[in-house]
């Protein structure tokens, strides 16, 4: 069975590159084993993240981000049976906020912000796939 899981996060170091850089490299190498595929979306110290695969499997990654030292308020923003993935083909795109037109982030919030915490899981997927369908996202592999 396919689930999709969509979390938010803030940083811990919310200015350390290289921490972000390491858990991109990290699910690039250990993602496809386990048939996960998704994306990640980093803007403000925030992250936002889909995770797609078999339950097993998303949990299992799931429950290893939420006691990830670099990540802190972790918070569930959906989680759904699927009958197929939106993400596929990304082992983890990602999407880099701060290079984004605004316009993009205030047709889906009230500030044009990045800001997943405030609006309700199905908005955020929304910009993840508009994200996707107008190639913001860097990194297929």
């Amino acid at each position: 069975m396919l689930v999709r899981l969509l979390y938010a996060s803030r940083a811990v170091e919310p200015h350390n590159t290289e921490a972000t850089d390491a858990i991109l490299a990290q699910s690039r190498t250990h993602n496809p084993a386990s048939g996960i595929t998704g994306i990640l979306c980093y803007g403000g110290g925030i992250f936002l993240q889909a995770l797609e695969g078999g339950r097993s499997a998303v949990n299992e990654l799931y429950g290893h981000i939420q006691r990830d030292p670099r990540h802190k308020d972790v918070v569930l923003l959906s989680y759904d049976e699927i009958s197929e993935r939106s993400f596929g083909s990304w082992t983890m795109g990602l999407v880099n906020i701060a290079k984004l037109n605004t316009s993009i982030l205030l047709k889906y919030s009230e500030r044009p912000e990045f800001d997943p915490y405030s609006v309700s899981g199905n908005v955020s997927l929304a910009l993840l796939q508009e994200l996707m369908a107008t190639a913001s996202i860097v990194g297929r592999s």
